[in-house]
């Protein structure tokens, strides 16, 4: 069988200068199906209900109810194709390729009239600074399929470890899931107490929805593929922040705490041309979880276990 460039590594080179133009329309995108899922799906606690998440293909809303019907989008980043696929039958699909905000948005509204799905979302993209409406967006329109691929691909060994590193953990965890909004995909530990009320201020989100988000406390990390910075990078941030979580020795070395976004970061090419690129990443995401948990004192004991084994029931003392 011929091998595909884009099978070559399992954790590709994505340097986001090369990507971003298509990285911020295939944001833009993504935002237009996630608000499809939160328009259909009732409220769940720290906006869990409106995350996309990682498939063995690309990115899923998984099912959207929609009545008695459900219904549910997908982006293929193999064959590079957008489906919509309902329960009771019907399928539509779309090859992706470079076009407008403003011709997917209405290809995707199209699509779902014609399956007999009527949908109404807010227009305006979220956390993001000067937005478009995706109706009127002409200007973002950039799509690379060997970096779209690149960047599923990422995607794919993040989620792996992450739901392993999610395993040692018995306390209230999200799923690992992927947020439009900012575009990552991440992963949150709770110590099972009370947070401040959040002072909100996220651009273009409504601070009801941020204060509701963190309204405990929080160890949270995730993927990101640039934007704020221009490398793609793991992060991993506490709220509220506890005294002498900024000083934290953490690991592997390449890790460091950003002033200027109050959050450990590990540049993702520090992972992919490690010796053990899980290794890294796992080191990474345990030690900046234990940096708040220890900080800020929480009962680790009780919260914590063994990582999991497939085929291997959690043991019970």
């Amino acid at each position: 069988m011929t091998q595909r460039r884009g099978d070559r590594e399992s954790w590709p080179d994505l340097p986001y200068p090369a990507w971003r133009e298509t990285c911020t329309t295939l944001h833009l995108w993504t935002q237009i199906v996630g608000k499809i899922r939160l328009s259909q799906t009732p409220w769940l606690n720290h906006s869990w209900h409106v995350a996309l998440y990682v498939t063995a293909r690309g990115l899923t809303t998984s099912p959207i109810p929609y009545g008695e019907r459900a219904f549910q989008i997908d982006f293929d980043f193999n064959d590079h194709t957008l489906r919509i696929e309902t329960s009771d039958g019907s399928r539509w699909q779309v090859p992706l390729h470079a076009q407008s905000v403003a011709d997917f948005h209405a290809a995707i509204m199209a699509a779902l009239s014609d399956v007999g799905i009527e949908v109404h979302i807010d227009e305006i993209p979220n956390e993001l600074p000067d937005p478009i409406r995706f109706s009127e967006d002409r200007v973002h329109a950039a799509y690379d399929a060997e970096y779209a691929q690149r960047f599923w691909r990422v995607l794919l060994q993040a989620d792996r470890v992450f739901k392993a590193f999610r395993t040692s953990f018995i306390g209230k965890c999200s799923p690992v899931h992927f947020f439009w909004g900012s575009f990552d995909l991440a992963v949150t530990r709770f110590s099972g107490r009370r947070a401040p009320r959040h002072p909100g201020g996220v651009p273009n989100l409504s601070d009801e929805v941020a204060c509701e988000a963190y309204s405990h406390e929080v160890s949270s990390a995730g993927f990101w593929p640039g934007g704020g910075i221009d490398y793609p990078a793991f992060y991993s941030y506490a709220y509220p922040m506890p005294e002498g979580f900024r000083s934290a020795p953490v690991r592997p070395e390449a890790a460091f705490f950003s002033q200027e976004l109050g959050e450990f970061l590990l540049p993702y090419d520090a992972v992919r041309t490690a010796a053990s690129p899980d290794r890294a990443l796992l080191d990474f995401l345990q030690s900046t979880y234990e940096a708040p948990a220890d900080a800020g004192k929480w009962d680790r004991s009780a919260l914590e276990c063994a990582p999991g084994i497939p085929g291997v029931p959690r043991a019970i003392s």
